[in-house]
Parts: C-alpha cells; structure tokens; sequence
C-alpha cells in the first residue's frame, strides 16, 4: 500500500552519496548516471521532498517497524510472549530479558534508528535555509514548511525509540561533520525529551491538517504532531530507570509533562473532522489487512510497507498472527508471538475485542480452521488469512502498514493525564468510555457495568487494564508498565495469576479444562463456552482440545530463570527495563557506557 508520496525520480545513486543510505527502497527509481551536491539537492521543493524521503525510509523493513521493534522488542508482557522457548542470541533473548550487547537485533536496530535521525539532520538543517524557503511562491513555502516539520517529527520519533529502550542515549541533532569528532557523549534522555517536545512544539505549526494536507497517503500531518508529542510528554513525566544504577524514579516536575499531553489530546478531541473513533473495532483492523484506508482516520501515525524486501516491507501478519500450516488458500505464517493465558481472560466474554485481538485457532494444510490450546493462542490483529488479496506460498512480506498512534491512543492519553492533574473528571471518564464502549459493539451500559472510577487511583486501576485490553499486539503495553514504573510488578503479578490459573484457583475456577469444536466449511465453530467447566464427556461430533490442562505445572516453571516462558530471566532491580548498549558502540565510543546490569 504505497501511496504516490513514495515515489520519486531523483537519483537514488545520488541521494546515497549525499545522505549515507546503506540501500534504498525499491520506490526510489536510480539514475546511476546522475549526481548531485548538497546545494542541487536543497535548490527545489522535488529535491527536498525526495530528502525527506530518505528520512521516512528508515520507519520501515525488518530492522525497524517491519519486525523488529514491533514484534521483538515489546515483548514479553503480561498482555503477549513473543518466540516461546529459551533464551537465545537473538529474538529469544530480547523477550527473556536476557539480551546482550552483541545480539544482531541489538545492533542493527540501534544502527537504523540512527541513520535515520542523521537523515532527518540533514534535513532539518538544510531546508530551513533554502531561498525558496523564505522567498518561494506560496505554494513552495508551505510545501517546504511542510517537509521541515515531517523531519523534525520524524527524528523526534527516532529518538524517542532510542530513549524507550536504551534510555540515556547519543542524541545528534545536528548532521554529522566529518572535521568533528563521531564520539558524542550520552545525553540524560529528560533533557533530549525536552527538546524533541520543543521541537514538535514548532513541527505542528509547519504541516498541515490531514484535511488540507492533499493526496491520501502515510505522511505526517498535524494530528501525528500532536499525538507524538502528548506521548512524548507522558514518557517525559513517566518513571525511567537509571542507566547507571538500574534504580527506578520519576521526576519531581511529571505534572508540567501530564499537563502538555493534555492540552494536545484535547485539541485533538476538538477537531473529530480530522480524526476520530472509528465506530467498529473490527473494520479498523480489517483495514490494515486489505491494504485500505480506514474511514474514520483513527490511525493517525502509520508507517507505510510494501515492496515484498526486508528494507521496504514488513512481516506483519506472518511472524505474529494465526499459524498457517502451508494453507493452499492463505499461504504459511510463522504464528511467532502467543497471548498469555491470564491476558485472554482479561477480556469480558462480550468484549469484541478479544476475538479481533487473539486468535485461537490454525489452518492446516486442508485449509481448515482447528483450534489451538489455551497456551498457544495467537495474535490477531494482523492476518495472513484477513489478506486481501490472498497470497498464496512461503512469502512473509505482506504489505501491512504498521499503526504508529491510533485516535483511541489520544483519548486514553487525555483520560490518564486528566486524571492526573484533575482527578477522575466528567471528560476523564468520558474518553475512557468513549473507548471501552467500542469495544463492548456499542452497548455503553455493558461497558459501564462494575467499573470503579469515583478516585484517581481506582481510576487509573481501570485505565491501566483499558490500555491492556485496546492496544493488544500493538507494541504498546510494554512500554506503558515502563513509563508507571510497574513493569517488575506486573510481571510478578501476571506469574502469580498464571499459578492459580494451573490449580484452577479463582478467578480461574470456571475456565474450562478442556475446549471442544467441530469445523463447519473449514470456519471453526466452538460447541462450549471459554467460561464454564468441562462436561463430564465429550460433545458429540466435536473435538477435544487441552484449554486450561494446557497450563501445567512444567509451564509455570518455565516462567522462572532459565526457563522457556513468559520473561523467563527478567529479575526485579537487575536493570533488565533497559536494553544494552550495543558492544560495537561501546567499543568505538568511550564517552557511552553500557547500562547498568550489563
């Protein structure tokens, strides 16, 4: 889904020499014949467009959000696991929370998220001084003073990446001089923050409204501004771990933070003709999985796919979703990433968003839906089998957009920093509820049944599993324990409701032992319901699948150090929040140390 944007005729030769591009994609037409300065490059809108271009080029392809730091990287949580089995040198180890400094997905990411912040310098610096900056026709200043806060977006979002997992890292901003040293020192990341946020500050001056912003594509509008900076400001206020000591603590002045992403979101809630709740969970995601635009533009930050290579596309919807066991329909899947067990009982049974959200079930090579075991449920949002149109075979690029911020992000974002700063107001609960409804098909009173939001802290109790239960799969939740400082807890917390689970202790006392189903037109039909226990035999004509006699004792203890599991070898106060430094930095820089439990 390559939207015209993408494309340009400048040389992709020339923009190599210029910029450092270790390898365009493939919607970059190469003149090799052709070169060009600096100057030539910044002396027309074409030229700068094609430079921001090369920014962009960096959201995409394996290394960054077309596997890696969406797929790997936010797991394990008490929401997903990502590559069940034992630590590793490479995916395995980043989800055990055992990764070391020489693991490729360590460094290649680290490398990428870089070249893309030197691209966005180089932008940054140069079209600013453009005479058609100052001077053009109206048309060429908008459309340069549009190009100049993409890239101020786009390398705040590269930095912000580097901050989530690395914490205090290099932050460059400006490009690379070869008469200067390459040895830049680490930056505290609350100081880096500030500055991206400044800048995003100035960014959503320059573009524009998604209504004025012309033809349909991924590139970012003023909405994108916003979001990223409201969460920006939330990890500003967050809690973040010590890079030297592995200590945990959040800043006396988080409120300032809380109040900026307020003051964002709700301006975005006040212009729902830009972006909005779009009113089915089910056809927001079915829309990634048809290539289309969704109609409500609640994704309002996506990072664009496509070109079947590991530079230009991503494997959404093959490494994670459904496994598909050589389907002569759908194709194979990998079906990497698995639910917690507890995370699919967090759902209310009428929630909508469980069956979009987590898939149990696989297609065999009959092309059959059979279910899988409560221990292997899969991911849901992105599927092999959704595609439109099929594709059949092994490929593992399927065109899928990544969804950097959705509109429903914005309005838990209002509901937490208003809370904060307010307690649990009318317009907190409001947005909460705005979300929660959805995903309850509608039905305001289902959504609204039992939930406690009369304090802030009961409040946030609600918002904290509302994010857990809207964002599934999306790379987010991970993230959100850091930023509240409860990652070690929760996952201690998930560990212990998965030991009741095993002993059929409550709340777990009715899910069933075992799961029966028959297959219908190769659809799977479930013939009992996930909350209440086994019959005494098995349904006839049905087939009997382990459910909760699939969370043994051997599967609980591999949730422990040296284990298979669910964040096997994460230990509480080990520094294990933060990803290490790559050791290639650590030995070609002397001014950045590696972090604390590394």
């Amino acid at each position: 889904m390559k939207p015209t944007f993408f494309r340009s005729t400048l040389s992709a030769a020339a923009l190599t020499l210029l910029l450092g591009i270790g390898g365009c994609k493939d919607y970059l037409e190469a003149d090799p014949d052709a070169y060009y300065t600096t100057e030539q490059i910044f002396s027309s809108v074409s030229g700068a467009t094609t430079a921001v271009i090369t920014a962009y080029d960096l959201l995409s392809g394996d290394r960054t959000y077309g596997t890696r730091l969406n797929l790997y990287y936010p797991y394990d949580t008490d929401e997903l696991i990502g590559a069940p089995g034992a630590a590793n040198a490479g995916n395995r180890g980043l989800a055990r929370y055992k990764a070391q400094p020489t693991n490729p997905e360590i460094v290649n990411p680290w490398g990428d998220l870089y070249s893309g912040v030197e691209k966005a310098n180089i932008c940054i610096k140069n079209i600013p001084q453009m005479a058609l900056y100052r001077t053009g026709t109206a048309a060429d200043t908008a459309a340069l003073h549009r190009l100049h806060g993409e890239a101020l977006t786009l390398r705040a979002q590269y930095l912000y990446e580097l901050i989530r997992n690395w914490g205090d890292v290099p932050a460059p901003l400006t490009p690379t001089d070869p008469s200067q040293s390459f040895q830049l020192p680490s930056v505290d990341r609350n100081v880096t923050l500030d500055t991206l946020i400044a800048n995003l500050g100035k960014a959503q001056k320059l573009v524009p409204w998604r209504s004025k912003a012309g033809a349909v594509n991924e590139r970012i509008t003023k909405g994108a501004v916003k979001a990223l900076r409201a969460r920006l400001a939330l990890q500003r206020g967050g809690y973040s771990t010590s890079a030297t000591t592995g200590q945990i603590s959040r800043p006396a002045d988080y409120l300032t933070y809380y109040r900026i992403a307020q003051v964002e979101c709700a301006e975005l809630m006040r212009n729902r003709g830009e972006h909005t709740l779009n009113t089915s969970f089910y056809d927001l995601f079915k829309s990634f999985n048809e290539q289309r635009k969704e109609s409500a533009n609640e994704v309002i930050f996506e990072v664009a796919m496509g070109g079947s290579s590991a530079t230009a596309d991503s494997k959404l919807g093959y490494y994670d979703g459904p496994r598909l066991n050589t389907s002569p329909v759908f194709g194979s899947t990998q079906g990497s990433i698995v639910a917690v067990p507890t995370y699919f009982y967090a759902f209310d049974s009428t929630d909508v968003r469980r069956d979009i959200t987590l898939t149990p079930y696989q297609i065999n090579s009959s092309n059959n839906q059979v279910a899988t075991t409560l221990a292997i449920v899969t991911t849901g949002k992105f599927r092999r089998d959704w595609r439109v149109p099929t594709l059949t075979g092994a490929g593992n690029y399927l065109g899928y957009n990544w969804p950097l911020i959705r509109f429903a992000d914005v309005l838990l974002m209002f509901a937490e920093a208003e809370n904060e700063l307010n307690g649990p107001t009318s317009a907190a609960r409001t947005a909460l509820l705005e979300v929660r409804t959805r995903g309850f098909g509608g039905n305001a009173t289902r959504a609204a049944a039992g939930l406690n939001l009369t304090s802030k802290e009961a409040f946030f109790t609600v918002l904290k599993k509302e994010r857990l239960l809207e964002f599934g799969g999306e790379g987010i939740r991970k993230y959100d324990l850091l930023r509240w400082g409860q990652l070690a807890s929760q996952l201690a917390e998930t560990k212990a409701e998965l030991a009741k689970m095993q002993l059929a202790q409550a709340p777990y006392n009715t899910v069933p032992q075992y799961m029966y189903y028959r297959v219908v037109n190769t659809q799977l039909q479930w013939a009992r319901s996930f909350y209440r226990p086994s019959p005494a035999a098995t349904p006839s004509g049905t087939t009997r699948v382990d459910w909760r006699q699939a969370i043994t004792a051997a599967y609980i203890t591999n949730t422990r150090p040296g284990g298979t599991g669910l964040a096997a070898d994460f230990e509480p106060a080990k520094g294990k929040e933060l990803m290490p430094i790559p050791q290639s930095t650590l030995d070609t820089n002397p001014n950045v140390k590696q972090n604390f439990g590394y």
